[in-house]
């Protein structure tokens, strides 16, 4: 005789316990969506009430899963890195210079175009938290390493100390507020605003060995 597995349906009480999960996770998502839209729309950091009046919550749902603002904003950098992450896929990273150039920078200044407003809230709040630093380094040392692979060809061919301070420059060239700047100060539309960015970097870098 074949001994037949037996397939037991969950209890209802784990589908409750389930169900609940599922709906407390999306409202911490759906909060910290709207304390993004919200950052999107006015430079100050949004409070408790027009988050929870956002997301169509009370503002004790806010409190229930997060400890205070301060919580909800190392949230939603956790959310940005990785929807940051998933957005800049790197690509053409074999490809010829102009081709490196202007792929590198569509993809930054679309990670800036989308996540400026929260890069600000978070150095509003860096000096609150260790932890928080250590989430704006980790943004800052992906930027760096994405330089080195991007701008391989021309960096190797400068010495250590010439290379570091180049890619130091650079970070600098393509942080947020530089895009910030473009865009709100000088009026620079988003395909002006990446033309500058590439023409700027362009110069800098050394000539690209096999070109030379």
């Amino acid at each position: 005789m074949v001994d037949v597995p037996v397939v037991t349906a969950p209890s209802s009480s784990k589908r409750r316990i389930d169900g609940r999960r599922l709906r407390s996770e999306r409202t911490r998502r759906l909060i910290i969506e709207a304390y993004l839209d919200l950052l999107r729309e006015r430079p100050q950091p949004p409070t408790a009430s027009q988050i929870a009046k956002r997301a169509g919550y009370s503002t004790r749902s806010v409190f229930e899963r997060f400890a205070d603002l301060l919580a909800l904003s190392f949230a939603a950098a956790d959310h940005a890195f990785a929807q940051g992450m998933a957005q800049a896929v790197i690509r053409h990273v074999d490809a010829d210079r102009q081709t490196r150039l202007r792929s590198q920078v569509e993809t930054r200044s679309g990670i800036c175009e989308r996540w400026l407003p929260l890069w600000r809230a978070l150095l509003h709040n860096q000096h609150e938290s260790e932890l928080l630093k250590v989430r704006i380094e980790r943004m800052r040392d992906v930027v760096a390493a994405r330089l080195h692979l991007m701008y391989r060809p021309e960096l190797s061919a400068l010495p250590e100390a010439e290379r570091n301070q180049l890619v130091i420059a650079l970070e600098a060239l393509t942080d947020f507020e530089s895009w910030g700047r473009m865009r709100e100060r000088h009026g620079l539309s988003v395909e002006a605003a990446r033309e500058a960015w590439i023409s700027a970097i362009d110069r800098m870098l050394p000539p690209t060995p096999q070109e030379s």
